[in-house]
């Protein structure tokens, strides 16, 4: 029986694991740490863990100074606060001085839920990836979750953390974790699908939908955004010419054009990204969300036929 658990329970647990392994890492939050689960960490940790409270630009100069003392800070909100109503500070305080914070981001994407479109962030992605030097990491998984973050901790520089609400499938394998390098979860030289994020498992289940129509689909999860692996992107898009990209996010900025950014002027390829396209969210249950926004394996694999049967005259 599979298995479920929300992206955002992993990274607080993670975190208090952290905190036991390393006594450097301070934990601070805007007042929603029992919805960032961040309050795992504070259970532990009372003395390394700081609620600034509903001022996200605060907690990230305020983290931005702990680092400069040799702390490692993790911030957490939401990711329409922590990328929308401080992002100068992370642009400015953070990143412009190669500072070591890393901002778990949570409540990424549709799957908010119930919560709208005002709470549903969509651009948080392609925010960060214009930053320099930011490095994006998108788990698909509780596993993969507790790596990333782990890993985040050791990487020097700023990290951006999405990370997902909705309790999602927990992969009955558990694959390596590196930052920077993509994880191939099936080969196929029909069709590539480049997922990150919860739309891992539909991308999986929409290649299973096609295998029954005698088509093999690559899957591959690029759970770095930035720096992307390339040379994997590469590979499997010169081995399969039809690329689909699937992201819980809008199709500018994201998943979608790092990975055609890859791609420009090295061979002759066939391309679509599926993603929020250029939409506000709505209020609903995540799933019916999933549905009315096209992020299903049963849309995905009607999207991958379509672009297979393309005329190529």
């Amino acid at each position: 029986m599979a298995q479920y658990k929300a992206i955002r329970v992993a990274y607080g647990e993670a975190l208090a694991e952290l905190g036991a392994q390393n006594e450097d890492v301070v934990v601070l939050d805007a007042d929603l740490s029992h919805a960032t689960m961040t309050c795992l960490f504070a259970e532990k940790f009372p003395e390394r863990f700081f609620n600034i409270g509903i001022a996200e630009q605060n907690m990230i100069n305020i983290a931005a100074g702990l680092s400069t003392m040799g702390y490692i800070p993790f911030v957490s909100s939401f990711a329409i606060f922590c990328t929308g109503r401080a992002y100068e500070q992370i642009r400015n305080s953070i990143a412009y001085n190669k500072l070591n914070v890393k901002i778990g981001a949570t409540h990424a994407g549709i799957t908010l839920g119930e919560d709208g479109g005002s709470h549903q962030a969509f651009e948080d992605l392609a925010l960060m990836r214009v930053i320099p030097g930011m490095t994006i990491i998108v788990p698909s998984d509780a596993n993969e979750t507790v790596k990333a973050v782990k890993a985040a901790s050791e990487l020097k520089g700023p990290v951006y953390l999405r990370l997902a609400r909705l309790p999602s499938i927990v992969f009955d394998k558990e694959y390596p974790f590196e930052i920077g390098k993509a994880n191939v979860l099936k080969e196929g030289q029909d069709l590539v699908i480049f997922a990150c994020g919860i739309m891992v498992d539909e991308a999986i289940e929409a290649a299973l939908e096609l295998e029954k129509q005698g088509i093999n689909a690559a899957v591959v999860n690029v759970h770095t955004i930035k720096p992307i692996d390339s040379e994997t992107v590469l590979r499997y898009a010169n081995t399969c010419k039809n690329i689909i990209t699937v992201e819980e996010h809008s199709s500018i900025g994201g998943l979608g054009d790092a990975i055609a950014d890859v791609l420009i002027g090295k061979g002759d390829f066939r391309f679509k990204k599926i993603g929020i396209n250029d939409r506000f969210g709505q209020s609903g249950k995540p799933l019916d969300l999933l549905n009315e926004y096209g992020l299903t394996a049963k849309n995905i694999a009607k999207q991958s036929l379509e672009l297979l049967n393309q005329d190529n005259s």
